[in-house]
């Protein structure tokens, strides 16, 4: 007798305008901020957020983190982002990779990731990018943040525009704390680069996008610095 509650979507679901929260696997929602249209999207069994930053004037986008479910996101890429050029994996854990391989093939994307990260990819790197970084995607400049200690050599990505700013930080800040970490020594490595890198540079407004789950913003996480630090994790 099949199981008719674990059937997959053949697609994924797209909703125009922003919330920061998706509905599930293969759910997604797309909204845009001045010369920038953006995308988020669920994928796999661990709620992975898949990201698709696009130039509204040129059609060249970046995907952010080819995590899963291959086969749904390059048909959805195909059809609604078919300038995307180049491919970010933000940190070596395979959940953000899964589906990178077929995706890479399919679409005949450039692969990118940290030197310290990418030899833990099974896919190779085509070009790696570093803290202090610009990628460019046709008339949008996104600045790479090396964040330290969830994996040797997270990177995450900051998108300025005159509407509002975006931060793509993989798994390394999540609502209510940085990402996990192997050791204190580790921990405090993370929470240095997220103070100095993020907290430290940037306004409470900007949106936070992370590799999983919900979104938030530096303001609302700013005040629980102090008690991350204090609880260790």
């Amino acid at each position: 007798m099949s199981n008719p509650t674990t059937s997959l979507p053949d697609h994924v679901t797209l909703t125009e305008g922003y919330t920061g929260q998706l509905g599930g696997r293969l759910t997604g929602e797309r909204w845009t901020v001045g010369p920038a249209r953006l995308s988020k999207i669920s994928v796999g069994e661990m709620d992975n957020n898949v990201y698709v930053i696009e130039s509204t004037s040129t059609g060249d986008a970046l995907l952010v983190d080819a995590a899963n479910d291959a086969p749904q996101l390059v048909a959805h890429l195909k059809q609604e982002a078919p300038g995307v050029k180049e491919v970010l994996t933000t940190h070596l854990h395979a959940d953000h990779w899964i589906g990178l391989a077929e995706t890479v093939d399919a679409l005949g994307l450039t692969t990118l990731a940290s030197p310290g990260d990418s030899g833990g990819i099974d896919i190779p790197t085509d070009r790696v990018v570093s803290h202090g970084d610009e990628l460019v995607v046709g008339d949008l400049r996104l600045e790479v943040i090396g964040l330290r200690g969830h994996t040797p050599d997270g990177i995450a990505l900051l998108l300025r525009t005159d509407e509002g700013t975006h931060l793509f930080p993989g798994d390394s800040l999540f609502p209510g704390g940085p990402g996990k970490t192997a050791t204190p020594e580790l921990f405090a490595a993370l929470m240095d680069d997220l103070e100095t890198r993020v907290f430290a540079q940037l306004d409470d407004d900007v949106l936070v996008h992370p590799g999983h789950g919900d979104d938030t913003t530096l303001g609302a996480e700013r005040p629980n610095l102090g008690q991350w630090r204090e609880r260790g994790w």
